[in-house]
């Protein structure tokens, strides 16, 4: 058995206790498995006591802020010190809120992993822990900050914070711009001072009320509405476009270039193009970081998928958008993971094409012919191929004692070019009869000189 299945197990234990007895219970079990977490009262009061600031020549501040909340603190320098940006610390009060924004993100995180877990019983993990994401992100705490006027109580001594917090508030507040600009960079990401004031707010209401969760969660609950549901996600740009990817059989090229040149300063630039049957689709982004130049990309990419007709648009019907695509890899047997870089040629990618024969090694055990047909297919960034298995009776039953095998017809579309249609040998199994079918395919491009098989056994 592996760590990771006995530590998910360990944290299923945890969960169970939480879900049943609540954060004393999780606590108890916690201490039975031998981790300290034991929280003591005069702790608590000695942190109450470390952040005693003089709030009055701000009282006005606390006041506006404390009704936005819905909430007034028992201890106003709790606040103040919520609101205080580290620039400030420096140079005058001697305090910030990185310390209540690193409890605050835990709370939050918490408070809603609870609400989403409660919320939709029927959602798995997978879809749960993408509803955490979209909910407990830096961008989402920003907007809450823009929405609820918080910003404007902002401590700081910082010179370029206002510039910043101003761009972004407009870029909010300005119904004339997309998320996501197709003539410019990806959509402006809040400032993460925006999200920190946030989280040092409910870490700051937390030490106020000694632990409370229920009083955290019934402040920012209404904050933080409408909560994403499952029928309102939205992944990330080139989260989803991986994802179709994956289930469409197509390959997504990626490649990364630092140091672009820009007027508003360097950028990083990624280009991403998808090799289609007959089109190659590309398309550069830009953004102070690699995620950022690459969600860019994979928005305008999304975009033009839609135009071909490959992607249902936003508004249609979840069910509707992947109707026609068959899961390729999960017939392969292919664990998939992100793609690597890869390296583009003027045209399509025919191109990238090895003028001789290519030496190409296949695993003749179980899942080998298919693992290297994927490989050569992911090399050379044509689409994946396509599996169908038929059963076929027989007259006399096998070796296994079945009155059927199984025969896979193989589909191989090579871009600009023809669609290869071949059906392996009979075999027992689905499997070996999709390994049949794909070393077939394979000695087919051998014939057709774009490989020479290398066939590797192994004892």
């Amino acid at each position: 058995m592996c760590s990771k299945t006995i530590s998910d197990c360990v944290e299923a234990i945890i969960g169970a206790y939480y879900v049943e007895g609540g954060l004393r219970a999780a606590m108890a079990v916690l201490k039975w498995l031998g981790i300290n977490v034991e929280v003591e009262e005069e702790l608590i009061g000695q942190f109450l006591s470390a952040s005693v600031q003089t709030y009055l020549p701000k009282n006005d501040v606390i006041e506006k802020v404390e009704a936005k909340l819905g909430y007034v603190f028992l201890m106003k320098g709790l606040l103040l010190e919520a609101l205080t940006h580290p620039s400030l610390q420096e140079s005058a009060e001697g305090y910030s809120y990185e310390r209540l924004e690193f409890l605050g993100d835990a709370v939050l995180d918490i408070l809603l992993t609870r609400h989403l877990f409660y919320s939709h019983k029927d959602t798995d993990e997978g879809e749960l822990t993408d509803l955490r994401s979209a909910s407990v992100n830096n961008e989402n705490f920003a907007q809450l900050a823009v929405k609820h006027k918080l910003y404007q109580f902002l401590q700081h001594s910082s010179g370029k914070l206002p510039e910043n917090i101003t761009e972004y508030v407009d870029s909010l507040e300005n119904p004339s711009m997309d998320k996501v600009n197709l003539l410019s960079d990806a959509a402006l990401r809040g400032p993460k001072v925006l999200g920190d004031v946030v989280e040092s707010i409910a870490g700051a209401i937390l030490i106020d009320r000694k632990l409370d969760l229920e009083v955290v969660w019934g402040i920012f609950k209404p904050l933080l509405s409408p909560i994403v549901t499952p029928e309102k996600l939205e992944l990330p740009p080139f989260r989803e476009l991986l994802e179709w990817c994956n289930k469409s059989g197509y390959f997504l090229g990626i490649k990364c270039t630092d140091g672009i040149k820009r007027t508003d300063g360097d950028k990083i630039e990624a280009t991403l193009d998808v090799q289609l049957k007959e089109t190659l689709l590309v398309r550069q982004g830009c953004g102070k970081s690699k995620k950022d130049a690459k969600a860019h990309a994979a928005s305008m990419l999304l975009k033009d998928l839609e135009v071909e007709g490959l992607i249902v648009p936003k508004n249609a019907s979840n069910t509707q958008q992947f109707q026609d695509h068959r899961n390729i890899f999960d017939a392969m047997d292919i664990q998939l993971s992100t793609p690597t870089r890869g390296k583009r040629s003027a045209g399509s990618k025919i191109a990238a094409s090895l003028d001789k024969p290519v030496d190409w090694p296949v695993r003749m055990s179980k899942g080998g012919p298919r693992a290297g047909l994927y490989e050569f297919c992911k090399k050379l960034q044509w689409p994946a191929p396509n599996f169908d298995c038929a059963k076929v009776e027989q007259s006399v039953p096998t070796p296994q004692g079945q009155g059927f095998t199984f025969a896979s017809t193989i589909k191989l579309h090579i871009p600009n070019s023809d669609v290869i249609s071949l059906t392996g040998d009979c075999f027992a199994d689905k499997k070996s009869a999709m390994d049949s079918a794909a070393l077939l395919m394979l000695y087919e491009l051998q014939q057709r000189g774009r490989l020479q098989v290398q066939e590797i056994h192994v004892s």
